[in-house]
């Protein structure tokens, strides 16, 4: 070890020299064993509390095909589905209509074409299902958004469905040509949204109390879409998303006393 001596300082004051200095750097040191245990401590108390706060990822439930679509499942246990737009109209009867389903649209122009899905099940479609189908074509088209309380939805088979025109005539993206007899329906436009084994489904008020718990109905009106959607999660729960995309135009949230 090297000391340096002050020669202008005698010997007692060159030692209470260094003595002073001994005790400084000893308060440094303790002083910054102070600080490593605080830090220790910061550090520990910051691993208990992500240990606590894990955080849960909660598995998404399954898509299904359909989901793309408007759907819902009727009362009897049939898979209905109905396009979106031009594009999703043109997937519903092109590639997922069979032969043994049944199709739904309006003669009003802007309305979704509507499927039945048999799906293996035997004998006549309930007319449950059908009057369910038809409503939910009606509830999704021009007239609802029109404020209408009612109008005619007609039937038929997929074969009746077909993308030739009649000469001199175009058919448009969404659009279909129907030929032969058409089956009118007149449904009563009743829509609810719900939870069906932890998916959001939105359709015809008899389908959703048979399938949905817990479930909210929907009625004609001119609330901001978004707004309405916030107001059903609040309600029944749900992704906002999810409950955004099952809502037809122009609705409200039925009140109840």
């Amino acid at each position: 070890m090297k000391l340096t001596l002050d020669i202008r300082k005698s010997v007692e004051e060159n030692a209470a020299s260094y003595f002073e200095k001994a005790k400084k750097e000893k308060r440094k040191v303790a002083g910054a064993r102070k600080i490593v245990d605080d830090y220790r401590k910061k550090l520990s108390a910051l691993e208990e509390e992500r240990v606590e706060k894990k955080i849960v990822v909660k598995p998404q439930a399954r898509k299904e095909w359909y989901e793309k679509f408007r759907w819902f499942i009727s009362s009897d246990g049939f898979l209905v589905i109905g396009g979106r737009d031009a594009t999703t109209n043109e997937l519903v009867i092109k590639k997922h209509t069979d032969k043994d389903d049944m199709v739904f649209h309006t003669d009003m122009a802007g309305s979704p074409f509507v499927v039945i899905k048999r799906e293996n099940k035997q004998g006549e479609f309930p007319q449950s299902t059908i009057a369910e189908a038809a409503a939910f074509t009606a509830i999704f088209s021009k007239g609802w958004k029109q404020g209408m309380s009612g109008f005619s939805v007609f039937s038929v088979k997929p074969e009746q469905v077909s993308k030739t025109a009649k000469p001199g005539e175009f058919i448009a993206k969404g659009a279909f040509m129907i030929y032969g007899q058409k089956d009118y329906h007149r449904p009563e436009m009743r829509f609810a949204v719900g939870l069906c084994e932890g998916k959001v489904m939105g359709g015809p008020l008899s389908a959703v109390q048979k399938h949905c718990k817990p479930f909210v109905e929907i009625i004609q009106g001119d609330d901001k879409l978004s707004d309405v959607a916030k107001q059903v999660k609040s309600a029944i729960g749900g992704e906002l998303d999810d409950l955004f995309r099952v809502l037809p135009a122009n609705c409200k949230l039925k009140r109840t006393a």
